[in-house]
């Protein structure tokens, strides 16, 4: 297993305090150090690329989500992103049977893990092959291409007719798994398995041809995280996994939909509340409204998610 990031030099400084124990007397060449832990290797370059290598790369990599500085040229480096990992050879897709996008699916997905405020929503969408000319015929894409109005119009109509589920977790509660050691890959995981298994309960007996989750981590270590979680019950048999979810069945494609459907409504309320419309994303925007609030005295964990750089960047504004 192998993840990547790009990092700031003092983020690679925390990293190198954080793996002292396991630090390896000797570096590659081009490495600032190599440590070991936990069976991963870490090697830091400098260049800002950070390597993990080894069983629980993914983990490891995850610690160090979100907590680094932009650029010099203002443009934020890869650890406020998802962690990549080590894909397999064969393209987004390849996997799956060739009539899939024929298939009666409960597909899923998620929204908001990259973005500061506001929640981590996982929606899964029950669209049975008697329902796929429908589906189609709303203009359905993945969330990210469509306009938040078009989103506002086609949400409610899946709502309407297709099994689904949503999971919904604020920053209070986000924050509250975090704290407790829980990654944001954790979190996906245990969503994305608790939406299927909800949504296949709903329309039991009748069973869907499969399962696809719009890929975000490896399957095994997928399947880690619900083991190590104790979730039962665990949905396993016909899932699928890819990248691009949303172009390989419509299911997917309508989880997207439904899923930013919700994450807008929460960030409307949670603006209100706040008393400051809330940016989705991470960039500087974030820092300075985030910055207002802590100067209005407002408590962050209520609106963000409080292990992003962003919290100090806005800390350092709000005491400038």
């Amino acid at each position: 297993m192998q993840s990547v990031l790009t990092l700031d030099s003092a983020t690679i400084s925390k990293c190198r305090t954080y793996y002292a124990r396991g630090m390896r007397p000797q570096a590659p060449n081009g490495a600032v150090f190599q440590a070991q832990n936990q069976g991963t290797t870490i090697t830091a370059y400098r260049s800002g690329k950070v390597l993990f290598q080894g069983p629980n790369a993914e983990t490891e990599a995850l610690r160090w989500q979100g907590q680094s500085q932009p650029n010099l040229a203002g443009t934020r480096t890869t650890s406020s992103a998802k962690p990549s990992y080590k894909k397999p050879k064969e393209k987004p897709g390849a996997n799956l049977p060739t009539d899939f996008a024929k298939w009666s699916v409960i597909g899923s997905d998620e929204v908001g893990a990259g973005a500061y405020f506001g929640p981590l929503t996982t929606a899964a969408v029950y669209v049975p092959e008697s329902q796929l000319a429908w589906v189609k015929s709303l203009g359905i894409a993945d969330s990210k291409t469509l306009t938040d109005d078009k989103i506002k119009t086609i949400a409610p109509q899946i709502i309407q007719k297709l099994p689904h589920h949503v999971v919904n977790l604020m920053p209070d509660k986000y924050n509250q798994l975090q704290e407790s050691g829980q990654n944001v890959v954790a979190m996906k995981a245990l969503s994305h398995n608790f939406v299927l298994n909800t949504v296949r309960e709903k329309i039991a007996p009748t069973e869907p041809a499969g399962y696809l989750v719009d890929q975000f981590v490896s399957p095994n270590s997928y399947f880690k995280y619900l083991q190590t979680n104790h979730q039962d019950p665990i949905v396993r048999q016909n899932v699928y996994f890819t990248t691009k979810g949303e172009t390989f069945h419509l299911a997917v494609a309508a989880a997207s939909i439904l899923a930013r459907y919700v994450e807008l409504q929460s960030m409307a309320e949670l603006s209100q509340a706040a008393g400051l419309t809330l940016p989705i994303g991470a960039g500087k925007e974030a820092d300075r409204i985030a910055a207002k609030l802590i100067n209005q005295g407002t408590d962050l964990r209520h609106y963000a998610k409080l292990h992003f750089a962003n919290t100090q960047k806005a800390q350092n504004l709000a005491h400038r």
